[in-house]
């Protein structure tokens, strides 16, 4: 029973390897570590599938000279799609470093914006009170300025009343003299006609 385990474990051990010994060689590809790693890495990926398709083009226009021409072409179309996957194993790993770069952003703006939400919060706050302050002091200004002009106002009118009762105190004043001189000149007139009179 320890045996058969044992052989088991052994056996699982050597399938892998000796499957390994006859297959290609698999090329490691590189995962980028910026953007432009990955733009480089997806450009290469990009140029080796338009030059599968151009070297099967022409793969395909020399097959048709053969003598075997459908093995020319199943060959030739083998070796196209062998190179578009190569081109996708390249891709691959430049297109999910570039979404993982993104949801990156996206999640590093969404922090910064949480981060500045209480600075942004203050600073609106801080806005209004000032436009608060603002429309206040521009309402006191404007009352201000209208208590002032209705204080200029009542000091035209007390100085526009002062003035015509002075002028009517002159008037006032003009006719008592008018009056007393037209009375002392009417006495003497009087005097005068008794004197002549009394004659």
């Amino acid at each position: 029973m320890q045996v058969g385990v044992a052989s088991l474990l052994l056996l699982s051990l050597w399938l892998p390897a000796a499957a390994g010994a006859g297959s290609p060689e698999v090329a490691v590809v590189p995962v980028p570590q910026t953007l432009k790693e990955a733009q480089q890495q997806r450009q290469r990926a990009e140029a080796m599938r338009e030059q599968a398709e151009r070297d099967y083009k022409a793969e395909q226009d020399r097959c048709y000279t053969r003598f075997l021409v459908n093995d020319c072409l199943e060959q030739a179309k083998k070796r196209r799609t062998a190179t578009i996957i190569e081109s996708r194993t390249i891709d691959q790993p430049a297109r999910d470093f570039e979404r993982a770069a993104r949801r990156q952003e996206v999640a590093d703006k969404e922090e910064q914006r949480r981060a500045e939400q209480p600075q942004r919060e203050a600073e609106q706050l801080q806005d209004s009170e000032r436009y608060r302050a603002e429309k206040a002091e521009k309402t006191a200004a404007r009352e201000r300025k209208l208590a002032e002009k209705q204080r200029q106002a009542a000091e035209g009118r007390q100085k526009a009343a002062e003035e015509q009762a002075r002028r009517q105190a002159r008037q006032e004043k003009r006719a008592r003299d008018d009056a007393e001189r037209a009375a002392r000149k009417a006495a003497r007139e009087d005097g005068k006609e008794a004197a002549t009179s009394g004659k």
